[in-house]
């Protein structure tokens, strides 16, 4: 992916499946857990939108045109799925594609990327002061977190061209770090709801997905809903937008 659908990834899916859908709605916090799963797996967007055109054929056809429109993303991964390894089997046959010249023009201006730095530092700041009389070692967490990412403002201001990816993986390895701390702090009572939530909403779709598949689903799923119930922003680039 180029760097302007590889940043934009989560918001073009986003529109491809209400435009397919025909209402703009909500997209839920399962169907962003599906489409993380997507980015992490390596997914190209060409392939994912493939398959949600595959998958809204299949349930048209299924119903006849007849009853609810598709609710969710989770009836496409299979589709995705299949669209992403035929995808691969026909690079694979096709050889390798020529290198494209480097993109000169950077996806996102600095003083964007300088405000969600940011404003993320200041919401992580907010959380650990919240935090620090009742979960002091989770409030240190957080805070080194923030420190993390305060130290990359500084990129932002150097010279030439910027390597958005590098500073991508970085915040990953934050956020990683963080939801990690999250995990180890929240109560049983918490995750017990988190899965009964995400069992809710996936029962209708369970049976199409691979043991793999719901792994992965619910450690996106949980990773996000607890960022949420602490307060604490995404930090991934893919959020930017």
């Amino acid at each position: 992916m180029d760097s302007f659908n590889y940043f934009n990834y989560f918001t073009e899916i986003e529109e491809y499946f209400w435009r397919k859908r025909g209402a703009h709605l909500l997209v839920s916090p399962l169907d962003w857990a599906i489409v993380e799963t997507w980015q992490r797996a390596g997914i190209p967007l060409e392939a994912v939108l493939r398959g949600i055109d595959s998958a809204f054929e299949s349930y048209h056809r299924s119903r006849r045109g007849v009853g609810r429109p598709l609710k969710s993303l989770a009836y496409c991964v299979d589709a995705v799925l299949d669209a992403a390894a035929e995808k691969q089997e026909t690079s694979a046959g096709a050889g390798p594609e020529p290198k494209r010249a480097a993109r000169q023009t950077e996806p996102f201006s600095r003083e964007e990327l300088r405000n969600f730095l940011r404003g993320n530092i200041e919401k992580m700041e907010q959380a650990s002061q919240r935090l620090d009389s009742s979960d002091a070692e989770l409030a240190r967490r957080i805070g080194q977190a923030r420190a993390s990412i305060a130290d990359l403002i500084p990129l932002l201001d150097s010279p030439g061209y910027l390597d958005l990816e590098n500073l991508e993986r970085r915040l990953s390895a934050a956020e990683e770090k963080l939801g990690a701390a999250l995990l180890a702090a929240a109560d049983e009572n918490m995750i017990v709801k988190i899965h009964t939530d995400l069992d809710r909403q996936l029962a209708p779709y369970r049976r199409r997905m691979s043991a793999e598949q719901l792994g992965q689903l619910e450690r996106q799923y949980t990773q996000k809903r607890l960022l949420e119930r602490f307060g604490l922003p995404r930090l991934s680039l893919f959020y930017l937008s």
